[in-house]
């Protein structure tokens, strides 16, 4: 079992940036990639960014140029960050925290990200 805490979200103007936090903490050894994914209003759920064990990295179209994943890995915590930068109206979205492992993919409760002009 893996619990994800994400921090970070709030209220940006447009064009600035954000940077998001994710922490890990349980069975962290099991997790293969960790990744970030937004859902705005009406749409579905959509990859932003994913980094694997290896900090092998991918990145959704629709962030692409503009944000940054990255990975801290302590003794017993796995911290993922996201950097957002020349950020638009359009990515205002819940954006969620994700682990995966074989067998199981855990989610955490969210963060509102909201973007004004």
């Amino acid at each position: 079992q893996v619990q994800l805490v994400e921090s970070g979200g709030g209220l940006v103007q447009a064009g600035g940036s954000l940077r998001l936090s994710c922490a890990a903490s349980g069975s962290i050894g099991s997790i293969t990639a960790m990744g970030w994914f937004r859902q705005a209003p009406g749409k579905e759920r959509e990859l932003v960014a994913s980094i694997t064990r290896d900090g092998n990295t991918h990145y959704g179209v629709s962030l692409k140029g503009r944000v940054t994943i990255s990975r801290d890995n302590a003794a017993n915590t796995i911290t993922v960050y996201l950097q957002m930068n020349s950020l638009k109206l359009e990515d205002t979205a819940v954006y969620y925290c994700n682990a995966a492992s074989s067998i199981y993919a855990s989610w955490g409760k969210g963060t509102l990200v909201t973007v004004s002009s």
